[in-house]
């Protein structure tokens, strides 16, 4: 089931990534961000009530504080990659963040060994990450002709400046430690109960950014502009559920990994379709890498 639950979360967390872009579009709110955050931090705290008071998980400060490090890690990135989805295309931004699932599967590969894994296996996984980078560089190298339809139609002016690169490479570099750590704390915490510690801890968060931006900074939610954030939160709570499961199963997570990081295969063309950004040849041939590699690992697993 570890590669469904990773095929659920990659198109879940593709839709996160859509509906974040459109909800922190809005240049004249400087707090958009923010207000993501807290829009995810009501939508898990939601779902972790269900779990706790309906589902009957159970939940201590112990199993919060033993996950916390690794909520932390995901928490901080996520906000970073909110801010960027300000600045950076989604196009842009997606495919340099999602590099970090070639970083874990190197770090659980170096840690663990290859396992029982077959030879065909990690030629799929080099697909996906190769796929997931030939991406980037292909946004780094694009036609300048082209990069400029795309920021007129977009009204991006940051694509080329030192946050392009900065802001999606430090989220990279936070959400693959994140997801190392998760491979190891799932080891010894059940799934149900560090889900809802995430929520929950993410849920404090979301109250502390409520409080800042409503309380200290009197801004206020305008419901039109706040239904694509609390979509995406959606997504985003439905992504990391399926995503603790996948991950959960430790013999396959150097092969989950890459495939739930490969989401902006799926951004790049809900961006082409919603978003309008133009793709080339080269999106079109990275996303088949990767769709072939994912297809590898899919067969094996039946």
């Amino acid at each position: 089931m570890w590669f469904w639950f990773a095929i659920i979360a990659l198109l879940c967390w593709s839709g996160s990534d859509l509906f974040s872009k459109i909800g922190c579009q809005d240049a004249d709110d400087k707090y958009s961000h923010l207000k993501m955050v807290m829009a995810v931090g009501v939508v898990m705290g939601l779902h972790a009530a269900y779990e706790i008071f309906v589902g009957g998980v159970e939940i201590s400060w112990s199993v919060i504080i033993t996950y916390l490090p690794v909520s932390a890690l995901y928490i901080v990135s996520m906000a970073v990659g909110y801010v960027g989805l300000r600045y950076i295309e989604l196009s842009i931004s997606s495919p340099i963040c999602n590099s970090s699932g070639a970083i874990v599967a190197i770090l659980i590969f170096a840690t663990k060994g290859f396992g029982e894994l077959p030879p065909i296996a990690l030629v799929a996984v080099a697909l996906v990450c190769i796929g997931v980078v030939c991406l980037g560089i292909t946004e780094a190298n694009e036609d300048e002709e082209l990069r400029k339809a795309r920021q007129d139609a977009s009204n991006h002016h940051y694509a080329k400046s030192w946050i392009a690169i900065a802001l999606p490479v430090i989220y990279c570099l936070l959400d693959a430690l994140g997801t190392f750590a998760d491979s190891k704390v799932l080891e010894v915490l059940n799934e149900d109960s560090a889900n809802v510690a995430y929520e929950l801890t993410f849920l404090a968060v979301g109250i502390v950014c409520a409080i800042y931006v409503l309380g200290v900074k009197k801004q206020r939610l305008i419901p039109k502009r706040e239904v694509p954030k609390y979509t995406g939160a959606l997504f985003e709570t439905a992504g990391q559920f399926a995503y603790i499961y996948a991950l959960a199963d430790s013999a396959h997570a150097a092969l989950a990994a890459p495939i739930i990081s490969s989401y902006c295969v799926a951004s790049v063309i809900w961006s082409r379709i919603f978003l309008k950004e133009k793709l080339s040849a080269k999106h079109y041939a990275s996303v088949f890498i990767v769709v072939v590699g994912i297809v590898i690992i899919g067969i094996l697993d039946i």
